[in-house]
């Protein structure tokens, strides 16, 4: 917040009076995010996050790959694959955007995907996962 140790401890000391609430100290992790603090800043990841959520999905033997999405895909709303259990799709879906807060890269592919929520097909939960 600030590199005055003086000024944060009487900025403290003024917000706990003020507002119910307690110092827990630095963070290290909360809502799924996980936070390294060093001299040179502040390093955020959600790794374990996506751990879970490769593993929720049955996705966890998967190999890596270096591109978000495949290159050109085609997706449809008409698309006459066999449909999915929407409400599936939709948590990877929301599953996949929470974890855009660290992971920019992957924004445009799943912001293209997530159009298709309304009647998703094996297509589009492929193209998601």
């Amino acid at each position: 917040m600030g590199s005055n140790p003086t000024m944060f401890e009487e900025l403290k000391k003024v917000m706990i009076k003020e507002f119910e609430m307690t110092d827990i100290g630095l963070v290290s992790y909360y809502l799924g995010i996980e936070a390294k603090q060093k001299e040179d800043g502040i390093f955020i990841s959600q790794q374990n996050y996506a751990k879970e959520m490769l593993k929720k999905f049955k996705m966890d033997n998967y190999k890596p790959i270096g591109t978000p999405m495949e290159c050109k895909m085609k997706l449809s709303k008409f698309d006459e694959a066999e449909k999915v259990d929407a409400t599936y799709f939709k948590s990877l879906m929301g599953s996949l955007q929470y974890l855009m807060c660290t992971r920019p890269g992957i924004l445009y592919g799943i912001r293209l995907i997530s159009r298709y929520m309304e009647t998703p097909t094996t297509t589009h939960l492929n193209a998601a996962k």
